[in-house]
């Protein structure tokens, strides 16, 4: 039995990201206890304040004392195992409301501090796994592609997490998603969605054995936080 959290950033309530959020949250449901987060419908406030900074965040851990409702994610992000993120790929990166929710939501002190960050992150033992869509084809955002490897434009909030402790699961992408098909084209497309739904059962009862993305260790790094000269070379990112 696993706690899962499903986070959904669309606007579109009866859109492709919002069924396939559907979905994962029923195959969730099937799996053990499940919280949702459907950011746009919650009017989440993705702005941080510059009454926020970093201090700020670990004194209001100190006492618990976040916005309601930052301390409201925070408590589900602490009881998942499992964070599974629904999102499209908008100018080669997340909605900004995500990107909000992870500013404001990965609380310093909370979730993660000086002392406890990368291997040794309070959120061990929690998995996340990026469900997303992109308007290019597959070739586009693959090795070479002209809109940029997909990996590389989600390896910042994958890096966040990894920050935090969370394992990352190789992520779910489905292509060409857009309103312009028409057709047979557009035939295909529908059919495509519709075996991403249907898929989404097995894809979290199988998560645990799904690839993770490899990471340095912090061995891998000495007392100046730089890449060792014989530690592997594994993004672009460090290097």
């Amino acid at each position: 039995m696993s706690n899962h959290l499903i986070v959904s950033a669309h606007p579109n309530p009866e859109g492709f990201i919002a069924s396939w959020a559907r979905a994962s949250a029923e195959a969730a449901a099937r799996l053990g206890p499940v919280a949702r987060s459907d950011l746009y419908a919650m009017q989440f406030d993705p702005v941080e304040r510059a009454a926020n900074p970093l201090k700020a965040q670990e004194d209001a851990s100190a006492r618990n004392g976040w916005a309601a409702d930052v301390a409201g994610e925070v408590a589900k992000i602490r009881a998942a195992e499992v964070i599974v993120f629904h999102f499209p790929i908008w100018w080669f990166g997340a909605p900004a409301i995500l990107k909000g929710w992870f500013d404001r939501c990965l609380v310093h002190g909370g979730l993660h501090d000086v002392e406890n960050r990368f291997d040794r992150g309070l959120c061990r033992g929690k998995t996340a796994l990026f469900c997303v869509s992109t308007g290019a084809t597959e070739s586009e955002v693959g090795p070479g592609g002209k809109e940029g490897r997909l990996d590389l434009l989600l390896w910042p909030l994958a890096y966040a997490l990894r920050y935090c402790g969370f394992d990352i699961a190789d992520p779910v992408a489905v292509h060409g998603v857009h309103g312009y098909h028409e057709g047979a084209e557009k035939a295909a497309l529908e059919a495509r969605l519709g075996q991403a739904l249907t898929d989404q059962d097995q894809i979290l009862e199988t998560l645990a054995a799904r690839p993770r993305w490899r990471f340095n260790s912090d061995d891998d790094f000495d007392g100046a936080g730089r890449l060792r000269p014989e530690a592997e070379r594994i993004w672009p990112f460090i290097d």
